[in-house]
């Protein structure tokens, strides 16, 4: 008979055990990868806010915004209330044959606080779903007549087989198959936009561009596009019928001081919308694709189509996680979390400017908006080139090799030392990146600037031959 661990059983494993069964069950690499750093030895007691408590007893402040998830923080209470009532109630998940309250309402709040007519929504579990549905909307807009997509060569909107194979840079460095007729443009430059519409034409000269994807903000990279680009973007798109898709992922709800980034450009509108991470309200697996509404309607307001999209996951509307996002909601508007992030990048941003000031042997650029802020370091002793050339052949071959040891290495030293969880991007100069979740106050962004100022005041060679001995040597 079987040996199942029961939920005590789990909650009782230790680091050791967890790790073995990671080994034996999950990815052995996995392991050997996130050991590396402090907070891959350690398990997570409870969370709250921006803080983790460990099992040991220590207080982590968590600088990561759960790479945009937390916006809300951990454990919101009136999320845990919202979820909490939904299951004391008895409330039916799964159904699509019953209309659902929940899909209802959520449609309907999004449909508030979006601009335009981006009025139709549909809720898939992840942001690559959404993404893909986005991009199966737009296909079946035009009928499958169209055969091209354009997306930014440093775009990151996932890791399916079709979400992957529009994401760009280094996040995707094996080529799976994907969606066929895919280009890429440089990011921001819209004469290479009109250049790639004009070359995918029809023997007849009609326009074979479908859809266009477009992160107005890249949270991967930290940079932004123009409002020109984004203007010229949607002027080109309405004069040839493109569907104009903004994937706003991580940057959605409040995370760069407006309700979306690209609301912040009054009449700016895209026919298509992707959101996730941060809408389930840190608890809750949930995305969306809205919709304008004649778009929508093309494609699939008919008898014959309107279960072609409804169906086409099983966990589609799931009421809990609906619930769930529908209180998320209502918390970013009560709280205004687009004024809590700007004033937390009235804090933040200034600050790491000053440190950048203090330290430009290491840091080389801070770029962000409200609070999502990625800081490029760079520098480091001669010896990091040796290092590169006696690593492992994958690592040895990484453009980017230094700047991400040296960014591992400060990572560590803020977790180690000052009881704080940063990350660093895998897609463009791979920056460190500071995104608190829109709880946090005053002092604990001035605790984060605080402690990286500490840690870079001990110098790159110390802090590179800390982390090399302990961690990096380990590994090979």
């Amino acid at each position: 008979m079987a040996e199942l661990l029961s939920l005590d059983d789990t909650e009782r494993l230790s680091v050791a055990e967890v790790h073995k069964l990671y080994r034996k069950f999950v990815n052995r690499s996995q392991v050997s990868l996130m050991t590396s750093f402090g907070f891959g030895k350690e398990l997570v007691e409870r969370a709250e806010g921006p803080w983790i408590h460990t099992r040991d007893g220590r207080r982590i402040l968590d600088f990561t915004g759960g790479v945009g998830v937390l916006n809300h923080g951990h454990n919101h209470p009136r999320i845990l209330a919202a979820r909490k009532k939904f299951a004391e109630r008895h409330r039916m998940e799964v159904h699509k044959t019953y209309f659902s309250p929940y899909v209802a309402a959520l449609s309907h709040n999004l449909a508030q606080l979006l601009p335009g007519d981006l009025d139709m929504s549909f809720f898939p579990n992840s942001g690559a779903e959404a993404v893909e549905g986005a991009v199966k909307l737009a296909y079946k807009y035009h009928g499958g007549k169209r055969n091209t997509i354009l997306h930014a060569d440093i775009s990151f909107h996932g890791k399916l087989l079709g979400s992957g194979s529009l994401t760009g840079g280094a996040q995707n460095h094996f080529a799976f198959p994907g969606i066929p007729g895919v280009r890429s443009f440089p990011y921001d430059d819209l004469d290479a936009v009109r250049r790639l519409v004009a070359e995918a034409r029809t023997e007849r000269g009609d326009c074979d561009v479908y859809t266009i994807l477009i992160e107005p903000f890249s949270a991967s990279t930290m940079r932004r596009c123009s409002e020109e680009f984004l203007r010229g973007l949607r002027e080109l798109c309405t004069a040839e019928d493109i569907v104009l898709i903004f994937d706003e992922i991580y940057t959605g709800w409040g995370k760069t001081g407006s309700l979306f980034y690209f609301m912040r450009y009054e009449g700016l509108l895209p026919d298509v919308v992707t959101t996730s991470k941060s809408f389930g309200g840190g608890k809750s697996s949930i995305s969306a694709f809205i919709a304008r509404n004649p778009i929508f309607r093309k494609a699939y307001d008919s008898l014959t189509d309107a279960l072609l999209q409804s169906t086409s996951t099983t966990y589609y509307g799931f009421g809990e996680e609906t619930a769930t996002a529908i209180e998320a909601i209502n918390i970013v508007v009560d709280d205004d979390y687009p004024k809590r992030a700007r004033a937390i990048e009235n804090v933040l941003a200034p600050g790491l400017e000053r440190i950048r000031k203090e330290h430009p042997d290491i840091i080389s650029d801070v770029q962000g908006a409200g609070a999502l802020h990625g800081i490029h370091l760079d520098g480091g002793p001669k010896v990091l080139d040796l290092v590169a050339k006696l690593a492992p052949g994958g690592i040895a071959r990484d453009p980017l090799f230094r700047t991400k040891l040296i960014t591992c290495a400060v990572i560590n030293a803020l977790y180690r030392d000052h009881d704080i969880y940063t990350y660093y991007t895998l897609n463009g100069r791979s920056p460190l990146v500071a995104a608190p979740p829109l709880v946090c106050g005053t002092a604990e962004v001035e605790q984060f600037l605080d402690a990286f100022a500490q840690v870079l005041e001990t110098g790159l060679s110390r802090l590179l031959t800390r982390f090399v001995k302990e961690k990096v040597t380990s590994l090979w």
